[in-house]
């Protein structure tokens, strides 16, 4: 039987609450992330505690195990998911909701985490807009306890000191993967149980050596652990890499407290105070409904969510986690005095509620987010998200993404005096270049994440690089063998900066993202090549962009009819710094090499404001493709084509 210890409940809220103000954008807590390293730790103390005093006992059963998990994890966490499908519903966008539903399976499955590792970064921008995101430190909780009771179970009987020295060589080989990971796969590293997995095993390490032993008391090494996690809390922010060495800090602090600040410590009696004790014993509850208030506060809103509006926010998740602790968590936690008094009972009633959120999720999968329904302005978001400001912008047709193709949809003219080549960045001009006031008669070929870079290939996703570079051979080939083309335009996101974006050569050799200089060497290059065919080469920039989807911003603004100028942003932004780092890129190429350029930021930036919309008219779909509308402005306000040609 453990014992009840009051300072790991208030050890609770020095986790909860500082992952809380992160979530809210306090700076001041900027390493506020490591709560859920510390939740991490004392979740495997407990559990494993009670595990080895009934291994010890004889007594141990798996089905009284999952039973005690059911009661203490589900009730809270399906209330809290059943409460943001009316919002889900109600504020989402097809897409949006889409994720949502797809989010809402993969955690009655526990693999959230999995599914968010494949989706995109937990410090990305767009991740304060997912309801669920936090329910990845629960999946990678349950996945270790599906098999942890079990190797222990199995291992037992070779004695509990080998059983902790294998747990120590097994979170020693954790966080040695996890130092490899954030090196190579940030991302995988953050979400998966791999590399968390030490991390859960240092508390089980911490019940291994407190188990039969009478607690020692050591106010230095307890304060010690203390200082470590207020360390991590005020001065690590997103860019330290973690989990690796960082967490130590987080890590190696609670369990000092574990082990060396028991009842009596001066730690023991500041995390026992009735304040970090009250919010400990809601932390849990605490911790299901920050996440969802923010996300949809951010989903609702146009602009950023004000600093009132967040804290108002963060005071309500405490008193809503109060309500769910008292009215949800205690009467199903209570065992035989329960409302689900007996085993077979909790079971039951966690499949059928597991059933019902599945087969929400499945039917919002299924519709593809509902688009059918009706938003304020009137109409759908079907009706909405089919017309020019927001379609897919695949340039003069459809036909013209992906394969190489001479198809007479993909020209304006049967001989086109340009090629317009590039990547999807290449797509979205061809409205530019059509309404244009200068005539140009071109044709596309394009193909998505394919930079039109002679032998290389920059992927930031699962494109196979063999087919970018074939691709572009036959571009190349068809440049030179078609003498009436006299003008070649090159455009592209330039994916050259960022972990995300992977270089390969022909050869099939992989370099990381921002190796400049191969790619200056191959763009210079490829423009070479091109002039030695006796044709123009004009390269156009990307658009400028602060990281943000503004074309989610405009359609929601348009939907609600609110101001479409809340979706401009500020030239320069701090947040955009890696758009900034791209189009510097191509300016020093360009200028150095004495080869022509076109900035878009300079149609679309004016006074040091980008504008999103112009006139009432979507410039942007997304974070930097323009809209098909948006592409058809430009090019009649400023005369694109006139502007490459002179250029």
């Amino acid at each position: 039987m453990i014992i009840y210890r009051r300072e790991i409940d208030g050890l609770r809220a020095v986790a909860v609450v500082p992952v809380i103000l992160f979530h809210a954008g306090l700076s001041l807590f900027s390493g506020g992330y490591v709560g859920i390293d510390i939740f991490f730790v004392i979740s495997g103390y407990l559990i494993t505690t009670i595990l080895i005093g009934e291994l010890e006992e004889g007594n141990f059963s798996i089905a009284r195990f999952y039973e005690r998990r059911a009661r203490r994890i589900l009730p809270a966490l399906f209330f809290v998911m059943l409460c943001c499908i009316p919002f889900a519903w109600m504020w989402m966008l097809p897409s949006e909701l889409t994720d949502f539903a797809q989010s809402i399976i993969a955690v009655v499955f526990f693999v959230s985490n999995i599914l968010f590792w494949r989706e995109e970064g937990y410090f990305a921008p767009s991740a304060e807009q997912k309801p669920l995101l936090h329910t990845w430190s629960l999946a990678v909780e349950e996945q270790y306890y599906v098999f942890f009771p079990i190797f222990l179970l199995l291992a037992w009987r070779f004695g509990r000191n080998r059983v902790f020295w294998s747990i120590c060589a097994i979170a020693t080989i954790s966080l040695i993967a996890s130092e490899w990971g954030w090196r190579h796969k940030p991302s995988a590293n953050f979400y998966l149980a791999p590399t968390r997995v030490w991390e859960l095993l240092a508390g089980s390490i911490c019940a291994f050596w407190l188990f039969g032993r009478e607690q020692r008391i050591n106010n230095g090494l307890s304060l010690a652990g203390l200082a470590l996690i207020l360390f991590a809390i005020f001065a690590y922010d997103e860019k330290v890499p973690f989990p690796s060495v960082y967490a130590l800090a987080p890590v190696v602090g609670t369990a000092l407290i574990i082990v060396f600040g028991g009842t009596g410590s001066w730690t023991a009696k500041i995390l026992g105070m009735r304040g970090f004790v009250g919010i400990g014993l809601i932390s849990y509850s605490a911790y299901l409904w920050h996440q969802p208030l923010f996300a949809f506060a951010h989903i609702r809103s146009i602009a950023e969510p004000s600093p009132l509006l967040m804290a108002a926010l963060t005071g309500l998740s405490l008193i809503l986690a109060y309500l769910s602790w008292h009215f949800i968590e205690k009467p199903f936690r209570k065992g035989h005095g329960s409302v689900l008094p007996t085993r077979r009972a909790v079971f039951a009633a966690s499949g059928a509620g597991a059933a019902l959120l599945a087969a929400c999720g499945i039917a919002g999968s299924v519709a593809a987010g509902f688009p059918q329904r009706t938003t304020p302005s009137g109409e759908t978001y079907d009706e909405a998200l089919k017309s020019d400001r927001m379609r897919p912008n695949y340039g003069l047709s459809s036909d013209c993404e992906g394969a190489f193709t001479l198809s007479k949809n993909c020209r304006t003219s049967p001989h086109p005096q340009a090629v317009l080549w590039g990547d999807s960045y290449a797509m979205h001009l061809t409205g530019a270049l059509r309404s244009s006031a200068t005539p140009l008669d071109f044709i596309q070929h394009t193909k998505s994440q394919c930079a039109p870079i002679f032998d290389i290939a920059v992927i930031d996703s699962v494109t196979p690089w063999q087919d970018c570079v074939a691709f572009n051979d036959k571009i190349l080939e068809y440049i030179k063998n078609t003498k009436e083309l006299r003008l070649v335009i090159l455009a592209s996101s330039f994916a050259i900066s960022g972990d995300s974006s992977v270089i390969f050569d022909r050869s099939g050799s992989s370099y990381k993202g921002g190796n400049r200089p191969l790619v200056e060497k191959q763009m210079i290059k490829t423009v070479r090549m091109l002039e030695g065919m006796g044709k123009q080469v004009v390269i156009i920039s990307p658009p400028p962009t602060d990281g943000l989807d503004h074309g989610k911003c405009l359609l929601k603004s348009s939907l609600r009819k609110s101001e479409l100028g809340f979706c401009n942003f500020v030239d320069e932004d701090k947040n955009s710094i890696g758009n900034k780092e791209i189009i510097a890129f191509v300016k020093k190429v360009t200028s150095e090499n004495a080869l022509n350029v076109v900035v878009l930021s300079t149609f679309i930036c004016k006074a040091g404001t980008c504008k999103a919309s112009d006139d009432g008219t979507f410039v942007y779909r997304d974070t930097g493709h323009l809209s098909v509308e948006g592409s058809k402005l430009i090019g009649k306000k400023y005369d694109v084509s006139g502007a490459i040609i002179a250029a």
